[in-house]
């Protein structure tokens, strides 16, 4: 079935953390139809911040909605030959943005008050990105070489950002899937990094062991434009 672009825009600058968890953690928010993604036995769920620009619904640029920061968790999961995200939660500063995204595809969006920094200097980039939730700000921070680098094949690089299906678990035992179209990206050389993130706060107590507990791994994707496709939903 021919499917049209939703929803254009460049994601820029993605900063992600990632951290193995138990499976059975994730389990039961697996959407009906899809199975967990796992790299070398590995379950991992990410941290996610990072800018869209240039945002277009259906080839139009809204006032205020352009331009705008979001922080998701994230799980990994398959459908047939299709690997995918499911995301846990996605925060955005704007209502608007909360809910087309609630009604389009399903998802679990929230909005805070959120902000971003980048700073370049001759060898290093940092990027951090902040939301306010629960009275406190949390925070996503990482400085990097200036120069991004493709990821190799085979490489927990490769397994984080090359996920092109958003699945949504829907009422009735139905699933929502959608495709995210981009070219490959290539990853900036982590330096250091600072996570401030109260994770029983923004993402619920299941997840509070994490606010104890080190990533994995870190990275920083250049990002590139994208095409969120319009959706279909699955039969159970």
């Amino acid at each position: 079935m021919e499917t049209t672009t939703f929803l254009a825009a460049e994601w820029r600058n993605l900063l992600m953390a990632n951290y193995v968890v138990d499976s059975q953690l994730i389990a039961p928010c697996l959407p009906v139809g899809t199975t967990l993604d796992l790299h070398r036995g590995r379950c991992y769920v990410s941290v996610v911040g990072f800018l869209f620009q240039n945002t277009r619904l259906r080839g139009i640029r809204v006032p205020f909605h352009i331009e705008f920061e979001e922080v998701n968790l994230r799980f990994y999961v398959r459908r047939g030959d299709r690997r995918g995200v499911v995301f846990i939660r996605e925060i955005v500063p704007r209502r608007a943005l909360q809910l087309v995204a609630e009604h389009v595809y399903g998802e679990p969006y929230v909005t805070a008050p959120m902000r971003h920094e980048w700073t370049h200097s001759a060898d290093e980039l940092s990027v951090n990105y902040e939301w306010k939730m629960g009275g406190r700000w949390h925070r996503l921070q990482a400085s990097a070489s200036i120069t991004a680098t493709p990821v190799l094949s085979g490489s927990e690089e490769e397994f984080i950002t090359e996920h092109y299906w958003g699945y949504t678990a829907r009422r009735g035992g139905r699933t929502s899937e959608y495709e995210v179209v981009h070219p490959r990206w290539n990853v900036f050389d982590i330096k250091n990094y600072s996570i401030d993130v109260d994770f029983s706060i923004v993402y619920g107590d299941r997840f509070a062991f994490m606010n104890e507990a080190e990533p994995y791994s870190v990275l920083l994707a250049e990002g590139s434009e994208i095409a969120v496709r319009s959706g279909t939903r699955l039969g159970r």
